[in-house]
């Protein structure tokens, strides 16, 4: 049975051709919601980690080269970029030479299959969204798809429901906006629901390695695959320092009621424990979204909890048109994947460098993936030659949308190997050839342009 509310999902669920697996989670989470629950993880509750790191532990070659034999690669690549004015794939980007996210990405897994004798399926989780356009994009790569696995497989979707009395909102205008995301802890629930879980299994794969589609440092490395093996661990997370650019975003911590690894997302932190949140000395890592689990304790935990793994709930808080804040305000129920860490007993992390971490969320972030801080060899990995990352800060009314930061960068990114930060408070068009030195801002209240071959260092003059 269930509430009203709760049967109207269902039933628009059904219709909509969802999977049975997948409304049975999102009933499981809405049960929650009509409970009063809320998520939040009290500082109170939880306890600092200190954890190895990579560069500690001793791993074979002979283990790695088993290790990364037995396993497949999944990429999340749900994303349409729209924070950044896309309405596609945002793995489709173009990062350097006109290849895309995904143009690298095949090309680093089909570099390691030569080099290690792997088949190393890569499979890509997409939405309805991106679905199309990624498959287009990857029919060049014939060699790609193994043998009795599928290239890609749908993450599932929900109904938004009215924050007012929890039931599936109607949206005439744009009826695509009543429906969401279930955040990418629907990895879990679509892995089954496809019955891509036991697929694996039945053909001889021990583990996955799962990473976003826009941080192209995640390359499923035998080094880290190897060590996760050996672990003997049935779910791991790879794992980075904090930084000041850090300090908003989620943390491990240990659980103190049981020990338990825990993964505090932002939207989990109560407004009391905002300060805890960021601070980087008590809670110093945070996550890659860098994941490796083991698929049979995978499939035997889902069996256990009848397909439902129970992920912490997170209560996002939005409005049906997420563009207009005068439309009703709805709750989307998301889970986060890196939080499955707490449901295995043994879930290990991992501090690995920054270079395994190159997330794309902004177009400050493309620019310095542009850019020639990062080379790109032959084996399709980046190789960060610049001794610092620097810092991009772009205007938001002139840089924010791709098609806007393209205009101003017709001729390519300058180069930043020498950079430590670039401001930019104004409307500039970037020449050909443009050096940044040192830590630079511009500013300007009209358009400017930084002509060809400009060297731009420390203190700049701005037009008042």
């Amino acid at each position: 049975m269930g509430s009203a509310g709760l049967n109207r999902a269902r039933d628009k669920m059904r219709d909509a051709g969802v999977d049975e697996v997948a409304i049975e989670t999102f009933a499981h989470y809405y049960r929650l919601l009509e409970h009063g629950e809320t998520g939040m993880i009290p500082e109170s509750s939880i306890e600092p980690v200190d954890i190895p790191s990579l560069s500690d532990v001793s791993v074979s070659e002979e283990d790695a080269a088993e290790a990364i034999r037995r396993t497949a690669v999944i990429k999340l690549n749900g994303g349409l970029g729209t924070s950044m004015g896309m309405d596609r794939a945002k793995s489709l980007l173009c990062v350097r030479r006109g290849l895309s996210f995904l143009d690298i990405i095949a090309r680093q897994v089909l570099h390691l299959r030569k080099v290690h004798d792997a088949t190393l399926p890569l499979i890509f989780m997409n939405s309805f969204r991106t679905s199309a356009d990624t498959m287009a994009a990857l029919a060049r790569y014939e060699d790609l798809a193994v043998d009795g696995l599928p290239l890609e497989f749908l993450q599932n979707k929900e109904p938004k429901l009215l924050a007012k009395d929890l039931s599936p909102v109607s949206y005439p205008k744009d009826p695509d906006l009543e429906w969401c995301p279930p955040g990418h802890g629907d990895l879990y629930t679509a892995l089954r629901g496809t019955g891509l879980l036991d697929r694996l299994i039945e053909a001889g794969y021990e583990r996955v390695f799962v990473s976003n589609s826009d941080n192209l440092g995640a390359v499923p490395d035998p080094r880290v695959a190897g060590w996760f093996a050996t672990s003997g661990a049935p779910f791991a997370i790879e794992a980075v320092r904090r930084t000041a650019s850090d300090k908003k975003g989620g943390h491990f911590a240990r659980r103190k009621n049981d020990g338990r690894l825990v993964l505090r997302e932002t939207a989990q932190t109560l407004p009391e424990d905002q300060a805890a949140l960021a601070d980087l000395d008590r809670h110093q890592f945070c996550s890659t979204n860098n994941l490796w689990f083991d698929l049979v304790a995978m499939r035997d935990v889902l069996d256990a909890r009848d397909g439902v793994l129970g992920l912490p709930l997170i209560r996002n808080v939005k409005t049906v048109d997420p563009g207009d804040t005068s439309t009703p305000e709805v709750i989307q129920v998301e889970t986060a994947m890196g939080a499955a860490i707490e449901v295995f007993e043994g879930s290990q992390l991992i501090e690995v460098g920054r270079d395994r971490f190159v997330p794309v969320k902004t177009t400050n972030d493309l620019l310095v993936l542009r850019s020639d801080v990062y080379d790109i060899g032959q084996d399709f990995v980046l190789d960060q030659v610049s001794v610092e990352l620097p810092y991009v800060e772009l205007h938001g009314d002139f840089y924010k949308l791709v098609g806007d930061f393209d205009k101003r960068f017709p001729d390519g990114a300058p180069s930043m190997r020498k950079a430590s930060a670039l401001k930019v408070d104004g409307d500039f068009t970037f020449g050909r050839g443009v050096q940044v030195v040192g830590e630079v801002e511009l500013a300007a209240k009209s358009a400017q342009r930084v002509e060809a071959g400009t060297v731009l260092s420390e203190a700049e003059p701005t037009d008042g």
